[in-house]
């Protein structure tokens, strides 16, 4: 009798350190401490950005299912485009920018039956309260504030990497973007401040498509090749909706427009046609389109591309061998499996490519 007492503890035992040995506990972007199964076998991705960052680890084979809004809005983002397979995952709920902190869809998300859910943005309490209902581990991560590049992101590529047993791959993404901004500075480190165009950007979105007003005020693809942005310094560090007279005081040398606003600005002017006359950069054809990057978070990728293109357009000597096309395909290649750049350039026409907008 002591005898199969003696084996039956040293089997729980065993469990008890099999089980040990085959979880991690990490600590979330919200503070949290959060033990998971290492690695899962079946993920869920929630709200904006998350399921980027999946793809940009390689794993989506472990992908259960997706939110509605990916499939919705298939042409936009490069790493739903290179990997489209996954608009036959079943979905886990609707999405959507509207999602952001909000209880998801319980009962779609259990149908999916994943092992762990990744999500942005979720406060600490409503974390742990989603994770008490579902009996699965909640993972939340982050890119920083809205709308911008900022190295937040980094944090949660490692983390997730860390779950997914990606970590390898989290550390080369990381060096692949950070060795582009490097190659980015150090083709402009000798231009002088005083010679430098002053560039503008609008058309920027912001809670929707928007038209020439809506600007940033530290845009990342300007701040990597070291443009000068006219509006640089003006209100908040960050999104910014600039009036016509203020627009028209700063005339900047060349104007950008970015690819989600490019359909505003044409109907603006047609409806408002002196107003654009009265810009130099109009005046002088020196408008040129970049694609969008802020779209269901950032696509680094695409804000990549964008600095190759506008670095090329400001200081051409410096960026004399540049193919813009050629280089965003090497950068979606690396960052999501795919040379997709073909099918942006549909979406939003050519990356630094001028505008003739009649």
């Amino acid at each position: 009798m002591k005898r199969c007492l003696l084996i039956f503890c040293f089997l729980c035992l065993g469990a008890a350190q099999t089980a040990m040995a085959d979880s991690i506990t990490v600590r979330d972007m919200a503070g949290r401490d959060v033990t998971v199964a290492a690695p899962p076998k079946r993920i869920v991705c929630l709200a904006p950005g998350t399921l980027r960052l999946i793809i940009y680890l390689g794993a989506k084979e472990m992908v259960a299912g997706v939110e509605a809004i990916e499939k919705r809005f298939p042409t936009t983002r490069p790493y739903w485009v290179a990997n489209s397979d996954l608009k036959k995952r079943p979905s886990v709920g609707p999405g959507g920018p509207g999602s952001i902190n909000s209880e998801p869809d319980l009962e779609a998300l259990l149908s999916a039956a994943p092992d762990l859910i990744f999500i942005t943005y979720l406060e600490k309490r409503k974390a742990d309260q989603l994770q008490a209902k579902l009996g699965i581990p909640v993972v939340v991560l982050s890119y920083g504030p809205f709308g911008r590049f900022d190295e937040t992101m980094y944090r949660s590529l490692r983390l997730a990497g860390k779950v997914l047993a990606k970590e390898k791959r989290a550390d080369e993404v990381v060096a692949f973007i950070e060795n582009a901004k490097k190659d980015l500075s150090k083709r402009v480190e000798s231009e002088g401040t005083g010679e430098k165009p002053g560039v503008y950007v609008g058309g920027i979105g912001f809670k929707g498509t928007q038209g020439i007003g809506s600007t940033e005020t530290s845009y990342a693809p300007f701040d990597w090749v070291g443009a000068r942005n006219v509006v640089a310094g003006q209100g908040t560090n960050g999104h910014l909706f600039v009036g016509r007279e203020t627009l028209l005081d700063l005339d900047p040398d060349i104007l950008f427009i970015d690819g989600g606003g490019r359909g505003n600005v044409a109907r603006d002017m047609q409806a408002k046609p002196a107003f654009y006359k009265g810009l130099s950069a109009f005046r002088k054809g020196r408008v040129y389109s970049l694609h969008s990057y802020n779209w269901y978070m950032t696509n680094i990728g695409t804000a990549m591309g964008d600095a190759y293109a506008i670095g090329k357009i400001l200081y051409p000597h410096r960026f004399a061998d540049i193919d813009p096309a050629t280089k965003a395909d090497e950068i979606y290649s690396f960052l999501v499996g795919k040379p997709v750049y073909g099918q942006m350039k549909t979406a939003y026409g050519p990356m630094g490519g001028k505008l003739s907008i009649k």
